[in-house]
């Protein structure tokens, strides 16, 4: 057969044209000739002002509470605003900027209920909390929070809410505040995913104010957000090495700089700053967003053996509420299919994730499910693995019941259940079906809206269909398919180990040689065995 009869279409992001792919894809060499500060950390929260007709003793904590919102530390930022309340009873921006803590407009979450409670306390009703503002543009922004937190379904008060911002920003151009939060709504409309244009708008609000303010927290954090795809994090550079310098005391600031390090498999930065982020203190720690990227770093790393201690230190500190036990889950998975030991002790944990079956959580515990069905065909019983292909499905089909475009359950659930049931037919002797059916996983996982930070899908079907290829004696087709995986998540070890592998059965051993040195210099801290591994087909014994 012509491998060019199955060569795969080129990568395409929703909403990606070629032409922003070539300009962007050529500036991943930047790294290269400007290789990155030693990772540093330096106090403090960023740098704004934010005009009011407060009393001065309240505008200290009211400061504070809007350095703590940029960096989305919404539980302290809330605490620093009560603090203004308490000093100043009659201060409406104390109370409005309360309320923002409930918006949560990049993970498309929002707390109406608690919300409307802190403006309650300002006034029983719109009118009485507007007559309690300032000035004109006080009045403006108790406006924009009465849009937000309204009537109507949330992605029409998400629209409503961007366009009175914008009119702010009309009005108020010179304020950098106005301009910030007016980027950040602008992100909060790409509801159903990642719309390019619309992170490319607001990624143009939020760069005119750094060029008058680089030290604004969130205007380098909503940078950061706009840029965090693989095409185009290496924009998003400047942001994020500033971000880790001057909002040092925010630990979210610190992670959110690997949301660039990620997308470019920049794993050395990954490590440090989610080290930083999640605090010194391991005893300390609860799974979660930042000890999920932590683990995943070190075995992208090579560092397998830190990685266990790591995941049996998280083990250990679990909470008894779902979002840490989903989370250790999310761990466990990564380490199993990384470090490729099925028959590891942490498989016969008891950790519950069955009944999440609703929002990002259930995403991330669709991987348990994907995980236990790669066990099961790894023990020789691809029964098993259809009997949780059909767990993917309930978990889909739930999923979907709900009707939310902003849950990726649906689209990752899928990719894993094709993935298992194509790794099933191929056990069972049915070699084509299977190819047919991780075939479809890949252009099912190609079309979803990207997901910024580890990919969703436990191992990219790229991947998965790149190994069984390169079994079957396909090289050329195998070679394609990995190098897909590393254009949307670049220095992923696995693809890396892969496309070399392709490379040598291709003869091509130069070619595989620079593969293997790339590897090499991401494993630069790897475990002993495995460093040696990747040095023996650099060729630098």
């Amino acid at each position: 057969m012509d491998p060019s009869s199955t060569r795969p279409a080129p990568l395409r992001f929703p909403g990606l044209t070629s032409g922003t792919l070539t300009w962007a894809v050529a500036l991943l060499v930047l790294p290269l000739l400007f290789p990155p500060p030693a990772v540093g950390q330096e106090g403090g929260l960023g740098r704004t002002e934010f005009p009011h007709s407060g009393p001065e003793e309240a505008h200290g904590p009211f400061l504070e509470g809007v350095l703590w919102l940029h960096s989305f530390e919404y539980a302290r930022a809330r605490e620093a605003f009560r603090a203004a309340q308490e000093k100043a009873p009659d201060f409406a921006l104390a109370y409005w900027g309360e309320a923002m803590t409930w918006n949560h407009p990049v993970w498309f979450r929002q707390y109406p209920d608690e919300a409307r409670e802190v403006m309650e306390r300002l006034g029983p009703s719109p009118e009485t909390r507007l007559a309690r503002a300032g000035t004109e543009q006080e009045r403006a922004w108790l406006e924009t929070l009465e849009i937000l937190y309204g009537e109507g379904p949330k992605a029409q008060r998400d629209t409503l809410y961007s366009e009175a911002l914008a009119q702010m920003w009309d009005r108020w151009p010179d304020d950098e505040n106005v301009g910030a939060f007016f980027a950040l709504s602008i992100l909060g409309t790409s509801h159903g995913g990642r719309d390019i244009p619309t992170y490319m708008r607001a990624a143009a609000v939020a760069e005119e104010i750094y060029e008058r303010n680089p030290d604004h927290p969130g205007v380098l954090h909503y940078l950061i957000h706009a840029f965090d795809d693989p095409v185009h994090a290496p924009l998003g550079l400047r942001a994020a090495r500033r971000y880790a310098r001057i909002a040092g005391d925010a630990p979210h600031a610190q992670h959110m700089t690997t949301h660039i390090f990620v997308a470019m498999g920049m794993w050395d930065e990954v490590v440090a700053h989610n080290e930083i982020a999640a605090g010194p203190d391991r005893d300390l720690w609860r799974p979660g967003h930042y000890t999920w990227w932590l683990g995943y770093g070190y075995l992208q790393q090579g560092r397998w053996r830190d990685a266990e201690v790591y995941l049996e230190a998280m083990r250990n500190a679990t909470g008894a509420d779902m979002a840490t036990q989903v989370a250790l889950a999310r761990m466990r998975a990564e380490f199993v299919v990384n470090t490729r030991r099925w028959d590891h002790p942490a498989l016969a944990w008891d950790i519950p994730t069955e009944d999440v079956r609703y929002g990002f959580g259930s995403a991330l515990a669709a991987a348990d499910d994907w995980v236990q069905g790669r066990v099961a065909l790894e023990r020789g019983d691809p029964d098993g693995a259809l009997a949780w292909a059909e767990a993917l499905a309930r978990r889909r089909s739930e999923a979907e019941a709900q009707g939310d475009p902003n849950d990726p359950t649906p689209g990752a659930a899928r990719v894993m259940e094709l993935q298992l049931l194509g790794l099933a037919a191929r056990s069972s002797g049915r070699s084509e079906d299977g190819v047919a059916l991780l075939r479809e996983a890949l252009e099912l996982e190609r079309s979803l809206p990207f997901e910024f930070g580890p990919p969703l899908v436990v191992i990219p079907s790229g991947e998965v269909l790149g190994e069984v290829l390169l079994a079957e004696g396909r090289a050329l087709e195998a070679e394609r398919s990995f190098r897909m995986t590393l254009e949307v998540a670049p220095g992923r070890w696995t693809a890396l180990e892969g496309l070399a592998r392709s490379q040598e059965a291709l003869g091509d051993q130069a070619v595989a040689r620079r593969t293997w040195q790339e590897l090499s210099r991401h494993w630069h801290r790897a475990d002993p065995e495995l460093s040696r591994k990747v040095q023996a087909g650099s060729g630098r014994r």
